[in-house]
């Protein structure tokens, strides 16, 4: 008990600066443009019924049918899916209702949060380390926490009070914010945290308690989702190394045990190199435990998403 005394007596005294006087590497102005339906179709069907090609149309085949038949469309991502523009994409995505579900790690509700306030994120982490400046920023410590502690007394997940928070605080940029579109589109949103891994951890404001009940609560509401799934949903994971295939694996763990039927799912993973966690905890041991079919696609995020997710999952009618 001393000990977290002691704790927060250090993060009581941190020094802050304003997020308007933070020099970050992403603007939102940096973020690409929507790509025409027709070049997206054109680019999916121009591939040759081969290796990768091949599997890329069969995954966008079972998530169009997963679509049409109202089932499980979940993305999971990590930060650096949103802090490479992917957020303005995912959010049309939500409201024109081709994903059904959202889960995230702390990073990227961060970035979203920020982007949210200011139109930018990602700060200088070497620079900061050298004077502890990393990660104190005013408004995204102090707000984040805010929203969180708040919502957690309301009962609410973590993605619900960010999301919440954004939209009736009517931030600035809330266009590019995933969270924001998830509520607005009341579609679920759930953030997944370690306790000590994300920036807004550093700040006075921080709840340790209230942290645990709100990404506790979005922990459940995922178990809930998994366990509603059926064959033929699909659930793909975007950028995230670690935390979210983990939190999935123990999730689906969970919905198995206390359901029957959840099997013959499809998942995928998109990042930019192989990862042992993504391969093994989202595409291989669900099927071999009776899940449907695993892919794993390896290309940067803001090359291979903006024609994929925007208009080929939406629209494209393939083989």
């Amino acid at each position: 008990m001393e000990h977290g005394k002691n704790m927060n007596k250090h993060r009581s005294k941190i020094i802050r600066r304003s997020i308007a006087e933070q020099a970050h590497h992403v603007a939102k102005e940096q973020f690409g443009r929507e790509v025409a339906s027709g070049h997206a179709k054109a680019f999916l069907l121009g591939l040759g019924e081969i290796l990768k090609g091949q599997e890329l149309k069969r995954f966008f085949h079972f998530w169009q049918e997963a679509r049409e038949r109202r089932q499980l469309r979940l993305v999971m991502l990590g930060g650096a899916v949103i802090k490479t523009g992917m957020g303005p994409l995912l959010s049309a995505c939500v409201r024109e209702g081709v994903i059904s579900h959202v889960a995230m790690n702390g990073s990227a509700a961060i970035h979203d949060f920020e982007l949210a306030l200011a139109g930018k994120t990602s700060e200088n982490v070497g620079q900061g380390l050298v004077d502890g400046s990393f990660g104190m920023t005013l408004e995204t410590g102090r707000d984040m926490n805010l929203a969180i502690n708040a919502g957690a007394e309301r009962g609410e997940g973590m993605g619900e009070a960010l999301g919440r928070w954004i939209v009736e605080k009517g931030y600035a940029h809330r266009e590019v914010s995933l969270l924001a579109a998830c509520h607005e589109a009341d579609v679920p949103c759930t953030v997944h945290v370690a306790l000590g891994t994300d920036i807004i951890h550093q700040h006075p404001e921080f709840d340790a308690a209230r942290t645990g009940r709100a990404t506790g609560e979005d922990f459940d509401r995922l178990i809930e989702v998994l366990a509603g799934m059926g064959a033929g949903a699909c659930v793909a994971n975007l950028g995230s190394a670690v935390l979210m295939p983990e939190v999935f694996l123990k999730a689906l763990t969970v919905a198995r045990n206390t359901t029957a039927g959840v099997e013959g799912f499809h998942t995928a993973v998109f990042d930019m190199q192989s990862q042992y966690r993504p391969l093994v905890n989202v595409v291989n041991r669900p099927r071999e435990a009776g899940g449907g079919e695993g892919f794993y696609f390896i290309g940067h995020h803001e090359i291979m998403l903006p024609p994929l997710f925007r208009r080929a999952v939406g629209g494209w009618r393939g083989k």
